[in-house]
């Protein structure tokens, strides 16, 4: 099997503009990045059309084997123009963290990837740069106020504002800043995030158009005066100057895949540490030029999933036609109690134990209103034994159900998912969306909710800093916001070793966040980090330039 850098080599790409123009896209609406990539201008939705019907692809809960919902994703959209469908893929920037860290690239894989992947995969259009520069700036211009009013009554008191960077670096979760005297600024503790998990990412990924980003900007709360008065970026009086920074990077990027299908990519935020989910303007451009637009939301459909359909549909006004659920053998043999060192081997047993956490994740797309698709991602050691024990179980469900193959043979692998999924769409298409929780609810009362109805928790358990930020942000009105839980992926609880469909257990608040500007809380359960550390052997150590090529990705 040829590696996926050999594949996107041996892909003849299309000139943009020609996968642009049958879309209907206009050469001047394209603003190129070489040959290959274009930025396209927001204003084209702004055209009246009528949109496409919408379709998430999410996942059980992930293993460190891998799922491939990327994958999936780029592959139902081969499978569907295959068929004769105008589909096209809306998917999640890659984030340089896990390219050189422990999970590699993002561009899906084998004959289902989007292209140029090294491109995608690196630098891309400088989106994550243009999101990390914005943060810093702010970063920059607050503590240059702090030093001019350190003094006078418009000093502030606290800064909740941290710094990113789109690299693992756990020796910079902490750090103390404006050390040396005053000429160096005033010392401060702080931090780095991610750029993912970043609030401007998250901004960017929800913002309508230009000016809900400008509003948005504004109001992101930046610390507290003196006397505890909030402080927010238009108290800087510099959001202006913040969205110039994003102004390109607010356009979707247009790419292409394996078989020149158009491809929109656009905004990163991870699912277990931020909401998950590419762009609200990047699906609606989807939507706009396609009769069916695949997206995909982060992980399991308890992170990413619930937050794509909680969060983002709710402030997007969209809702999905169907959902894929996609599942490994691999994935449902290790939730069944197999060692991950024999997840290659035949075991039909463990497969059938595993069951209860796809029929977790099933019930739980379904309380959403959803109609599902079991999508099995397969994998060159599964058998026909396991897959005939899944298609079994999903049937004795009442699930539609489909192999996907896209992998290894692009989107002729896939055509019998797309038929799937077309015929759930048209015969029993998602019912409307119902909400896990409503906005005006208490923070605490939208907590319970997803942990109970979603992850199968007990209990939760506040620990001090949590209790006060949130009796804080009642005070203050901010209690409104959709919810957003960053844990670990690996499980429905904040032990990332406890797999399965564990149920009755208690999970542990350990702070709150408010992104004022993003317009949601962020809950920090277990002990998530917000900034990742990179492994023992990095992926790093693979990735080379040999004549001028680059090798390694993946």
């Amino acid at each position: 099997m040829k590696t996926d850098i050999q594949i996107a080599r041996e892909t003849k790409l299309k000139p943009i503009r020609e996968i642009a123009e049958p879309l209907g896209i206009a050469e001047k609406d394209l603003i190129p990045y070489g040959h290959y990539m274009a930025k396209v201008e927001l204003d084209v939705l702004k055209e009246k059309r009528d949109p496409g019907k919408l379709i998430l692809v999410t996942a059980i809960t992930p293993t460190k084997s891998g799922i491939g919902k990327t994958t999936v994703s780029v592959g139902l959209a081969l499978g569907m123009n295959k068929i004769g469908k105008n589909a096209i893929v809306a998917l999640r920037e890659p984030s340089l963290g896990p390219v050189f860290g422990m999970k590699g690239g993002a561009a899906g894989g084998g004959y289902a990837q989007v292209l140029p992947m090294e491109k995608i995969n690196l630098h891309f259009t400088g989106d994550f740069h243009a999101i990390t520069s914005a943060n810093n700036t702010i970063s920059a211009l607050l503590d240059n106020y702090v030093l001019r009013n350190r003094n006078n009554e418009n000093g502030l008191k606290e800064i909740v504002w941290r710094r990113v960077l789109d690299v693992n670096d756990r020796n910079l979760r902490y750090i103390i800043t404006g050390l040396g005297g005053t000429a160096n600024g005033i010392p401060w503790e702080t931090g780095f995030d991610i750029t993912t998990a970043s609030e401007i990412m998250a901004i960017l990924t929800l913002a309508t158009d230009l000016t809900d980003l400008r509003r948005r900007i504004d109001n992101i709360l930046l610390g507290y005066k003196k006397d505890g008065t909030p402080f927010h970026v238009k108290d800087l009086g510099v959001g202006g100057s913040i969205v110039a920074l994003l102004l390109d990077a607010m356009n979707p990027n247009l790419v292409q895949t394996t078989e020149n299908t158009p491809a929109f990519i656009h905004g990163g935020p991870f699912a277990n540490i931020a909401h998950g989910c590419n762009s609200i303007v990047a699906t609606k451009m989807a939507m706009h030029y396609g009769d069916y637009a695949i997206t995909e939301a982060g992980f399991g459909s308890d992170l990413g999933g619930e937050k794509f359909l909680d969060i983002k549909c709710r402030h997007a006004g969209i809702q999905p036609a169907a959902s894929v659920l996609v599942a490994t053998a691999q994935a449902l043999k290790m939730h069944g109690g197999v060692d991950q060192k024999e997840l290659k081997t035949e075991n039909v047993e463990a497969l059938k134990a595993g069951f209860e956490n796809i029929d977790r994740h099933i019930a739980n797309l379904r309380n959403f209103g959803q109609s599902v698709v079991v999508c099995i991602n397969r994998f060159p050691t599964d058998t026909d034994a396991e897959i005939a024990a899944i298609a079994e179980h999903c049937k004795k469900a009442e699930v539609a159900f489909a192999v996907n193959n896209a992998f290894s043979e692009g989107g002729e692998g896939a055509v019998e998912l797309a038929k799937v999924v077309v015929d759930t769409i048209e015969n029993h298409p998602s019912k409307p969306l119902v909400y896990c929780y409503d906005n005006l609810e208490s923070i605490k009362s939208k907590v319970k909710k997803v942990t109970e109805r979603v992850y199968g928790a007990k209990n939760v358990v506040y620990e001090l800093k949590a209790n006060k930020k949130i009796k804080k942000l009642e005070e203050q009105g901010f209690d409104k916001f959709p919810i957003c839980i960053a844990k670990t992926q690996y499980s429905f609880t904040d032990n990332a070793k406890l797999y399965g469909a564990p149920k009755d257990f208690e999970l542990t608040v350990q702070d709150i966040v408010v992104n004022a500007g993003a317009e949601m809380i962020i809950v920090i359960m277990g002990n998530i980090m917000r900034m990742p550390g990179l492994p023992e052997e990095p992926n790093a150590k693979v990735i080379d330039v040999v004549d001028g090529n680059i090798e390694g990705l993946s």
